[in-house]
């Protein structure tokens, strides 16, 4: 039986996406998602208040010292779990400024009551339209470290860990003093 031109096709494409997929997944860091703002001014802040808390603005963000802007929601369990380390954070000094993203404003209050509250100032986007595109971000939790002239250095997604502290988060921190 000799073999026709057309019975290799499936073959071969199938041969080409799987050498696609190992490249791509050969990538330096897989976990890594790219932040276009990294290295340029943060965008603006347009944010609603949630319940009474302090709510913070672009001038807050250009304020002396690194600072971090934390995308989190009361729904999302990463969230919970890098709720202490952010208080360890704000107990160094670090100024943070949450975003409560897509979430419900008393579940949301409920949640701080529960945990605590670790930010300096925050704001609600509740909706997801207000702030969150902007920012490029992709889901919560999302983390960026700010430098004193409101320039972004760099975008951490995922739960803050220990880990995450000291092999992402720590060599930027470092780059200034806490306010």
């Amino acid at each position: 039986m000799a073999i026709r031109p057309l019975m290799l096709v499936p073959p071969l494409i199938f041969a080409a996406l799987a050498a696609m997929f190992y490249i791509g997944m050969r990538r330096d860091n897989p976990d890594a998602l790219p932040s276009v703002f990294v290295g340029t001014s943060a965008p603006p802040v347009a944010l609603t208040p949630l319940g009474d808390l302090a709510g913070f603005s672009d001038a807050d963000l250009r304020a002396p010292g690194i600072k971090l802007v934390n995308f989190w929601a009361s729904w999302c369990a990463p969230c919970r779990v890098e709720h202490p380390n952010l208080t360890a954070l704000r107990d160094e000094g670090f100024a943070i400024y949450g975003v409560n993203y897509k979430d419900d404003p008393d579940k949301a209050l409920g949640f701080l009551a529960e945990l605590g509250n670790p930010y300096a100032a925050m704001g609600q986007d509740r909706e997801g339209r207000a702030m969150a595109p902007e920012w490029g971000v992709y889901g919560v939790p999302e983390t960026f470290v700010i430098d004193a002239e409101g320039k972004v250095l760099t975008r951490f997604a995922g739960p803050v860990t220990q880990r995450g502290i000291a092999e992402k988060l720590r060599p930027f921190l470092k780059a200034a003093p806490a306010d």
